[in-house]
């Protein structure tokens, strides 16, 4: 199955003992990267790989910064720290594109060969419950599926792709690329329909050309560049709900992510740079609860108690007053980091 694979010849066996994690820094981005990667480390179970594409002036801060964490999370996780680079067209015109360096994400394919299965995130990603939980959705994939993203929006009506696009984007509200999964060995393997060629042309192939053909249409960068990919070919992409990819969209115009509701925010996006601001409290008081925590402390005294607390400051704000939505998931998955140390603990001093 896609993500458990053992026969590509792209697919190394140590490549597929960990789950694969990329983000692509640039600018002022460190400190936020370094959140996501924390978030990452905190509540997941199985070993994690990361693959960090950063500019250069970056890569011996991440050094740094991930050497300084306690040797009880650097064991969970190696890291690989990569140069932005562009395989085809101009460097110039992708590193602009958009935000800077974010294109780098659709060279992934190219770049990590040796890799089977990704999940890519956005720096301003943070995780509420273990990475192995969207890994196993690579399960879920069918024969055709070979990277799955969220919906850019729940309602139509007030989505912007069904209101302002220009150009083909994927369903009825676009996809939001901010939280990614790839089968990387599909998508190198597959020949996609288009609108520049009758025959399929390579996903490398494709890039460029379709980057010339739409770039005076797009607004979002590489976000919609891949909506154009995905609208033509459509039986390519598995879409999961919305709390896979939870931004302020999906509170600050009242609640529209049912998913959320129900079993609690999987994966927090705090885009439009609302971590830093005060437009969205709620999302800040994650971010600057999970950036505060001491790495060996408790996480219900140093975590889930200081977010409780951050929590009743925002009940005047649209996004505040559904704190369930937040802390649900969070709750649940801190239960089960602890439960799961208490049993390895009582374990291990049972024998004596």
């Amino acid at each position: 199955k896609p993500g458990e694979q053992k026969h590509p010849k792209e697919a190394s066996s140590s490549s597929l003992q960990c789950m694969h994690l990329a983000v692509v820094a640039c600018g002022d981005r460190l400190e936020e990267t370094l959140i996501m990667l924390k978030s990452a480390v905190l509540f997941s179970s199985r070993r994690l790989c990361f693959h960090i594409f950063a500019e250069d002036s970056l890569k011996p801060e991440f050094e740094k910064k991930l050497k300084e964490w306690p040797s009880s999370y650097t064991k969970k996780f190696e890291s690989n720290i990569y140069p932005i680079t562009f395989s085809v067209g101009n460097a110039q015109e992708w590193k602009k594109l958009f935000k800077p360096c974010a294109a780098q994400r659709l060279f992934l394919p190219v770049i990590l060969k040796d890799v089977d299965s990704l999940l890519y995130v956005d720096t301003d990603v943070l995780f509420l419950r273990p990475i192995d939980d969207i890994w196993h959705l690579l399960r879920e994939f069918n024969s055709t599926q070979l990277a799955a993203m969220a919906p850019e929006h729940e309602i139509p009506k007030i989505g912007w792709y069904s209101r302002f696009a220009r150009h083909p984007y994927y369903g009825t509200t676009g996809v939001n690329s901010g939280v990614m999964l790839m089968n990387l060995t599909r998508i190198r393997s597959t020949h996609f329909k288009n609108s520049l060629i009758p025959g399929g042309l390579t996903w490398e192939e494709m890039l460029y050309p379709l980057y010339q053909k739409y770039k005076n249409y797009i607004t979002w960068g590489d976000q919609d560049l891949l909506n154009i990919i995905f609208y033509f070919n459509p039986e390519c992409l598995y879409v999961f709900p919305c709390q896979w990819n939870y931004r302020p969209d999906h509170c600050m115009y009242g609640s529209n992510c049912r998913g959320a509701e129900d079993e609690g925010v999987s994966i927090l996006h705090g885009n439009r740079g609302v971590y830093h601001d005060d437009k969205q409290p709620t999302f800040k008081a994650l971010y600057e609860v999970i950036r505060d925590f001491p790495f060996e402390d408790n996480l219900f005294q140093s975590l889930y108690y200081p977010l409780q607390s951050k929590f009743l400051d925002t009940v005047h704000t649209l996004c505040g007053r559904i704190p369930q939505v937040f802390l649900k998931q969070i709750e649940k998955t801190m239960k089960k980091v602890y439960e799961n140390r208490v049993i390895v603990y009582l374990g291990a001093n049972h024998r004596y």
